[in-house]
């Protein structure tokens, strides 16, 4: 028996053996409403006896096909007694109530199970069933269930609805007035895209709870300015909000010329929104009372918990599961607050000193400071908020939780996000994908050092770095990256306030040459052109500039120019139909001034339906213009800077122009037959490790990767053998999967032409590794081709990331590698590959004959597969992959390979793992 701490219940009770607790999660209804699932315990009989008995006629009758009496001790207890293995129950909770039972058991064909589903009347419609069916779902699919079979009667329209709109294969057919189904467990793409809306919308809901409040409480308002309790008070009353203030302080009978109250439950209405600024001791207190006044959020500003010690964690995860036993949302702690600045709610519940100005950025920082920085500098800088979210320690609200909001808020075109931590990488890039199809999302991730080194590095390995898998991932789902906080407000100005670039020609205009220059040099690296402008522009310009300007791109009026030349300049290049986008330069001069200028840019910004980034230099960076809504204009501090948020906003363009592309189907792919291949490994050695040569090989052709003939041979004479069939010359390498890099180590010789050199290298070789040489492979020679590697490296946080570049010894000389996200689709595939330097070689570098590129993207895409597919595999080199005209042929290879781990994966619809401790070791 386990003994924990149950968190519905905080005390310690006995668990079964095998209880699978890596199976408890919290999740969001419809509504934003939270409940928590967990497997079935033995004393849950009470509660299914309660659950049983407010259970309506007709949820009994299609239950049991028949009007069903009380239940008796002995089916109590055998609904509550399962296995874990072929018998399977999950609840759904709220508080300690169970509002839904799903139930599965295994069937004579194993690789099947019978399901059953019910769902208290009051919470049906909200979404229990459906979250049931997936978590029941995942679980019987870690335990080799292939299909649930469940039977129905043709008036449970709801239970139907379920299983016809869970997006798996169904397939139903009605018998003797009952309907059967069969549902197949593989996940399918329509799967996943429904999963994802109902994970959206339910999240959307939920962040209502503290963005759209009617009425808010400030804990620990005290009277006096300065504290962070009486600016949140003062900052909601001078924003005008328009719900009902709160402020609560023992002691005091009004703050802020508003009535006090002495608890939270001691006010009079509900309260929507329960703001906690207290000392971490008494954060508890108040979260319990905002728990039993029926709050459905807190906001803690308090700081002191888990960026402090081990025992302020602690204090956190009990703080969570008070929460998250009550169904409220939790920000925070040690954040700066939130702000929404919609016309209807006006809530300001922050204590920052810079209220925001009103506009269309929903902006998110991780850190409090951070926070009042980007608000003070989007002041200055012409740009609005929507909405402001400081997440803090990020107990419970995070990002992806936001960008679900913000994704359907109409009062929101741009997502900016600071953050310092991913708390489900995967699941964000998921979300940010498909948010960013809709609207441009701008990211600056601090912390990007890496966290350690792991214990067994390959070449993939290495260069999969945090920072390096970061930016895989954000670019794999389109977020537009910003290296430094200057560079994501500039974006942001200009995503907000400009049209997206048709293309990536760009005209410069200015009145002076050096920041002309300064500009045309940024453009080439950010992927815009600096071209040639039309004939009929450059004669329009030579009628109207004096004869010392420059009418080429870039255009220079010169400092004689005035504000009309520079106006009549800047129309003409926006005109012309061979430029996309303009960046203009203006160095304030007694013919130009500052003020004119930027007048100017307003007007050619407003009349042109194409994007237009100004740049005024002058002493002093004040904001020329005030923030308005219809502003068609961006004003940024520098020519190199100006030029790099345009440059960003084109990429993200292009990105989005891309029509969203599957994965290929891919013959020859043996998925059963490369699982069994990584059983037996984890079953010698169940904690992982890599694999022999002979079986990477074998898992590699399971996929229908084309490697190199990998014959291990276990003394001279095997290999003399083996070396005779396959004919000379032959490669005879060390078979240990443990000798990660075997030609640093002498594991690799090369050209044996004779049987002599083929036993000396075999003497030489178990001389000098001994044990480490393992059971060597024997190898043809392949044709000469371009050297490349394929890897793949799978990080706990961010799951997959796969790796192409220059192979054999240039792999670590020259760096040459680009990493990508899988899945990947064919476009995806023969992006990654263009996207290195030394893919000049494949295309018949100096006269060298082109390599058979689909081939190489054939391998790119089955390496992609095997990812998906088979999730023990962690680490995988392929190098080299030798390419030639004739095909793609992997010549050596490694592979290693650890357990799952159990629970949920990462794109579950749950909430963050509450966590229990252990009190004793399995008895």
């Amino acid at each position: 028996m386990q003994a924990v701490s149950a968190p519905e219940h905080g005390v310690v009770i006995e668990l079964p053996t095998g209880y699978p607790s890596a199976w408890e999660l919290d999740a969001l209804l419809v509504d934003g409403r939270i409940i928590h699932l967990r497997p079935i315990r033995p004393e849950d009989g009470g509660r299914l006896l309660a659950f049983h008995r407010r259970l309506s006629p007709e949820s009994i009758h299609f239950r049991y096909f028949a009007a069903h009496p009380e239940l008796s001790e002995a089916e109590v207890t055998h609904f509550a007694t399962v296995d874990y293995t072929d018998r399977s129950a999950f609840v759904a909770l709220v508080g300690d109530e169970i509002i839904g039972v799903g139930r599965s058991e295994r069937l004579d064909d194993r690789r099947e199970a019978e399901v059953a589903f019910v769902v208290r009347d009051d919470f049906q419609g909200r979404g229990v069933g459906t979250l049931l069916f997936e978590v029941l779902a995942g679980y019987g699919r870690e335990r080799g269930i292939e299909r649930f079979v469940a039977e129905t009667l043709p008036s449970n329209f709801s239970m139907i609805e379920v299983f016809a709109d869970i997006g798996l294969g169904l397939h139903r057919k009605v018998d003797d007035g009952v309907v059967h189904v069969s549902i197949d467990l593989q996940p399918t793409p329509a799967y996943a895209a429904r999963r994802d809306q109902r994970e959206a919308a339910a999240a959307a809901a939920s962040v209502a709870s503290f963005l759209r409040p009617g009425s808010i409480a400030v804990v620990g308002a005290g009277r006096k300015p300065g504290g962070a309790g009486h600016e949140i008070v003062r900052a909601l009353l001078a924003g005008e909000f328009a719900g009902a203030v709160y402020p609560v302080n023992l002691t005091a009978h009004a703050v802020c010329g508003v009535r006090a109250y002495p608890t939270v439950c001691a006010i009079p209405e509900r309260v929507d929104l329960v703001v906690v600024a207290v000392p971490p001791s008494s954060v508890r207190t108040v979260a319990e009372d905002a728990a039993a006044a029926g709050a459905k959020a807190l906001v803690i500003v308090t700081a002191g918990f888990g960026e402090t010690s081990e025992a302020g964690s602690d204090a956190e995860a009990e703080l969570l599961a008070i929460a998250r036993r009550h169904g409220m949302r939790v920000v925070g702690p040690n954040c700066l607050g939130v702000c929404n600045t919609d016309p209807g709610i006006r809530c300001n519940a922050t204590f920052s000193p810079i209220p925001p100005v009103p506009g269309r950025v929903g902006l998110l920082s991780q850190s409090g400071a951070i926070g009042v920085f980007l608000l003070e500098r989007a002041r200055r800088e012409r740009i609005g908020i929507s909405s402001f979210v400081s997440v803090g320690n990020k107990l419970d609200v995070s990002g992806n939780d936001l960008l679900c909001f913000w994704e359907g808020d109409e009062s929101t075109d741009v997502v900016a996000l600071y953050l310092e931590s991913f708390g489900n990488p995967r699941k964000f890039a998921r979300i940010a994908r498909r948010v960013a199809r809709k609207k441009p999302v701008v990211m600056l991730k601090a912390g990007r050092t890496p966290a350690g080194a792991r214990a067994a590095r390959s070449h993939t390995a290495a260069a999969a770095t945090p920072a390096a898998s970061v930016k895989a991932l954000l670019a794999s789902a389109g977020v537009i990256e910003a290296e430094r906080l200057e560079e994501l407000l500039d974006i942001v100005q200009v995503l907000v306030h400009v049209p997206l670039p048709a293309g990536q020609r760009v005209g410069l205009v200015g009145n002076s040459g050096g920041p002309l220059i300064l500009a045309a040099d940024a453009c080439g690296p950010g992927g815009l052109v600096v071209g040639d402008l039309g004939d009929a522009t450059a004669v329009a310009l030579r009628a109207v500039l004096g004869a010392a300007a420059a009418c080429a791109n870039p255009v220079d009026i010169t400092a004689d120019g005035d504000a009309e030349a520079f106006e009549q300049a800047l129309c003409l290049v926006l005109d012309d139909p061979a430029v996309d986008a303009v960046v203009a330069v203006v160095t304030e001069l007694n013919r130009l001034s500052a003020a004119e200028a930027s007048e100017v840019l307003e007007r050619a910004a407003n009349r042109s339906a194409k994007p237009l980034v100004g740049c005024i230099l002058r002493g002093d960076d004040a904001p020329l213009t005030e923030v308005t809504a219809d502003s068609r204009l961006a004003l940024i501090a520098s020519p190199e800077r100006a030029v790099g948020a345009l440059a960003c906003a084109y990429r993200y363009r292009a990105w989005r122009d891309r029509p969203e592309e599957a994965p290929p189907e891919l013959v020859g792919v043996d998925g059963d037959r490369a699982r069994a291949i990584v059983a037996a490994e984890l079953a010698v050695s169940p904690g992982g490790g890599w694999l022999s040569a002979d079986a990477a090989a074998e898992l590699l052709a399971a996929f229908g990767v084309r490697v190199a003939s990998t014959v291990a041979v276990a003394s001279p004479e095997e290999a003399l053998a083996e070396a005779v069939r396959v004919g000379f010359p032959v490669v005879l390498k060390a078979g240990s999967g443990d000798l990660v890099h075997k030609s640093d180590r002498g594991g690799v010789a090369l050209g044996l032409d004779s049987p002599e050199r083929l036993a000396e290298a075999y003497a030489t070789m178990r001389e000098r590794l001994g044990d480490a040489m393992g059971v060597p492979v024997v190898q043809p020679m392949v044709p000469a081709g371009v050297e490349t590697i394929v890897g793949l490296s799978v990080d706990p946080a961010f799951g997959p990331v796969l790796l192409f570049g220059l192979g054999g010894v240039a792999t670590d000389l020259l760096g040459d590698h680009a990493l990508a996200v899988p899945p990947l689709s064919a476009e995806d595939a023969e992006r990654l590959i263009e996207s290195t330097r030394g893919a000049a070689l494949l295309h018949g570098y100096r006269g060298a004959p082109a390599a058979d590129l689909g081939a190489l993207q054939d391998v790119v895409l089955r390496v992609s597969r095997l990812a998906e597919t088979v999730r023990e595999v962690v680490e995988l080199d392929l190098n080299p992959v030798v390419v030639s005209a004739s095909g793609a042929i992997v010549v050596d290879c490694k592979v290693r390979v650890a357990p799952r781990q159990a629970g949920p994966g990462p794109l579950t619809r749950s909430l963050r793992q509450r966590r229990a401790r252990s009190t004793s070791d399995d008895a």
